[in-house]
């Protein structure tokens, strides 16, 4: 398992875990992790649906958590990021054509790997990009999953000036000329760490400096901006998650914590 997960300062590798890669339907390898729970009684198995730009290492710490009360954990790293097998040649881009191939995985995850050993029930923990593929997969969980979990869910790009069909109008224009996988926002990620002041997205120095560090001392982890096709992709699910059918679908009891 060492050679599929990394321990970094302050973030070791989680007791009684399995790590693998499985192939996928088109031939794409998921890097993914199962913990057993190392407390009683068992109360079944989270699988974590990552967001965009996170690995499995970062994760650790939620496993742990977990684990002492009572629950298993499936992990993955969605495909295109972490240890999963990149899309394009410039590993560095986030880029995925449709949110249906990361619906195909979490399926995939499931007959494969939850199903035959892990303990159920089943629950799903979700953030951000992994809110959003739990959502779309929601209608078709509902007798595998008793419950889920999404904090932060991509539901919209709040800090966009134009609207996600403008959006989504711009990037398939884009994608037809050939600039599909051409950063859309940012850019590679930068070598050096940046100062913790400078940081939105948290007020824990200590969580930020480990998560920092995996992508310092293992960068072949980590991902610089969204592509077009990324970012196409992205306003495709936001908006049919917006339509009241598909809503109505929905019938898995689920939490939602924003910030």
């Amino acid at each position: 398992m060492s050679e599929l997960l990394f321990a970094t300062e302050g973030n070791p590798i989680p007791e009684n875990g399995v790590a693998g890669r499985l192939r996928m339907r088109d031939g794409k390898y998921i890097r993914y992790a199962r913990f057993a729970a190392a407390a009683r009684p068992l109360k079944g198995t989270v699988i974590i649906v990552q967001g965009r730009n996170e690995c499995i290492e970062k994760y650790f710490e939620t496993i742990r958590d977990l684990s002492a009360r009572g629950l298993g954990t499936l992990v993955f790293d969605l495909r295109g990021q972490g240890g999963s097998d990149r899309l394009i040649a410039d590993p560095m881009r986030g880029y995925v054509e449709s949110f249906r191939d990361y619906l195909a995985d979490l399926e995939e995850i499931f007959e494969q790997v939850a199903l035959p050993d892990c303990r159920g029930p089943f629950y799903i923990l979700a953030h951000s990009t992994g809110a959003l593929i739990a959502l779309l997969a929601a209608p078709a969980l509902v007798n595998r999953v008793r419950r889920m979990v999404l904090t932060a869910p991509l539901v919209e790009f709040a800090k966009s000036s134009v609207s996600t069909p403008t959006l989504r109008r711009i990037t398939a224009l884009l994608f037809y000329l050939g600039m599909g996988s051409v950063y859309a926002g940012g850019g590679p990620r930068p070598r050096e760490i940046a100062p913790f002041a400078t940081n939105k997205l948290t007020t824990d120095h200590a969580r930020y400096m480990r998560n920092q560090t995996i992508y310092q001392e293992h960068p072949e982890l980590a991902l610089g901006g969204p592509s077009v096709a990324w970012v196409h992709a992205t306003c495709e699910a936001i908006e049919a998650l917006q339509d009241p059918e598909f809503l109505a679908r929905i019938h898995i009891p689920l939490l939602i914590v924003a910030a």
